[in-house]
């Protein structure tokens, strides 16, 4: 059966068509693991995840690169601010290191709970720096760079084009622009790739260049490289990707192979929360621990997401959730009652119903009509094992674990997060402080028990 995604590059939904069928490569923007990534964040990785699975019973294989940023975002993403990494250091009073492994555990941990499938390749930014120093170079050899004392831009105005994926004007750009334009740059759109890290910079690495870090959008186009080569098959983000990361991804790409790395570009849309943006002034920056102290299974999550396509912003609402907590309960109840039936069903019913959800889901992803079907076949008035079978295939794109009992338990914050500190500070082998944490755990009602599987949680 053909597979059809929206590609951004191309602005239309076009057949997939792969470089190579025996091995999809893809290559997704991961986190900045500078605080915890709120329910916003996740959609995008909920989404990764969906085109994995469409991928997988379209019976492709693959291999899939996240990256892990952990130096060198600022926080404008241009070439603007303060690195999103030494801030939070700053705020939390820590070394940024210890920052972004707290922060990546977390995040790691909200995907399994979310069933979200890790990439095949989890890569972190400062565990590539050489790669990232030799593309670097690759890139001033083949001249499309210029250089300040302290910084090394990337040229755009060498490209035959700068803005395929925005199809953006930038000399309307220039003329609208709202802050001073940087006197060291040629053209406004000009971007850092390797800076020189002040005295007191602590994230910088001997290179040919100085003592240096690189800057935010050279990470995903070297590491991209390294693990997938000059091209594959598919790039996935969110749609605040497109006009400056993704651009700038191209334009390195194109100064090093002169190649889009990228086929197919995807991207997810906004999530709201009752209508508008998510923010701290707002109070509904929600983490997913804010869903579970509210009595929300983090899959209640993954079924709210099912209610739009990817492509459409979607709306978090309270309401929203209790419908999605209602639905995959009785999502749950419809497969036990099938399990349990014992009357026959023709293959030709189960074939159509198949038939129905496999065109909806390489339709681009669309999971609002799957799930129509997936209803349809929970509301069959005959029950039967048959159709308990189909709907265990179907939960396989799903990822529900709609033959498990829904978790009721809600762990507080301020538990998992100790948990968290515990973690790392075995990882670092400092005992003392994990005992210390693990005191701390149980005076808080819950006992912790080290495992050859990691860590168990249970209250007392």
């Amino acid at each position: 059966m053909k597979l059809y995604f929206f590609n951004t590059l191309t602005r239309e939904k076009q057949e997939f068509i792969p470089i190579n069928p025996e091995e999809i490569r893809i290559y997704s923007c991961g986190p900045t693991v500078y605080y915890y990534a709120h329910i916003g964040n996740l959609r995008a990785y909920l989404f990764m995840d969906n085109l994995r699975r469409v991928l997988q019973y379209n019976g492709y294989k693959l291999k899939h690169v996240m990256n892990i940023t952990d130096v060198g975002h600022l926080v404008s993403d241009a070439d603007e601010g303060e690195d999103k990494m030494i801030k939070a250091a700053k705020r939390e009073n820590k070394d940024p290191f210890q920052i972004a492994e707290f922060y990546m555990n977390a995040f790691l941990k909200d995907i399994q709970e979310l069933n979200i499938q890790k990439p095949e390749i989890i890569a972190r930014a400062t565990e590539h720096i050489d790669v990232m120093e030799e593309y670097v170079k690759k890139i001033i050899e083949n001249g499309y760079t210029y250089q300040s004392e302290d910084t090394i831009y990337f040229d755009t105005s060498k490209l035959d084009k700068y803005g395929v994926l925005s199809n953006r004007n930038i000399e309307e750009q220039k003329a609208g622009a709202r802050v001073e334009f940087d006197k060291n740059k040629k053209n406004i759109s000009d971007f850092a790739l390797w800076i020189k890290a002040p005295e007191n910079h602590i994230m910088k690495w001997d290179t040919f260049f100085g003592k240096c870090y690189p800057g935010w959008h050279l990470e995903c186009s070297a590491m991209g490289y390294k693990y997938l080569g000059e091209q594959f098959d598919i790039h996935t983000g969110g749609i605040d990707h497109i006009p400056i990361h993704h651009e700038n991804e191209i334009a390195q790409s194109k100064g090093f192979s002169g190649k889009i790395p990228a086929r197919y570009w995807m991207h997810v849309n906004f999530l709201t929360v009752d209508g508008g943006k998510m923010s701290k002034s707002l109070n509904n920056l929600y983490t997913l621990s804010d869903l579970k102290e509210r009595g929300y299974d983090a899959l209640v999550y993954r079924m709210f997401n099912f209610g739009s396509s990817y492509r459409n912003k979607i709306n978090f609402t309270w309401e929203a959730m209790n419908s999605a907590k209602t639905a995959l309960a009785r999502l749950k109840e419809g497969y036990k009652k099938h399990s349990e039936g014992t009357e026959e069903v023709s293959e030709e019913i189960i074939n159509s119903y198949e038939q129905k959800f496999h065109e909806a889901i390489n339709d681009d992803l669309n999971m609002p009509v799957a799930m129509s079907v997936v209803w349809e076949v929970i509301k069959n008035p005959i029950k039967s094992k048959e159709f308990a079978k189909l709907l265990l295939k179907f939960d396989t794109i799903l990822g529900l674990e709609i033959d498990k009992e829904m978790k009721m338990e809600v762990i507080p914050k301020e538990v998992e997060e100790l948990v968290e500190q515990r973690k790392v500070a075995r990882q670092n082998k400092d005992w003392n402080l994990s005992d210390t944490l693990r005191d701390k755990i149980k005076e808080l009602g819950y006992n912790v028990k080290d495992s050859k599987d990691g860590m168990e949680i249970e209250k007392i």
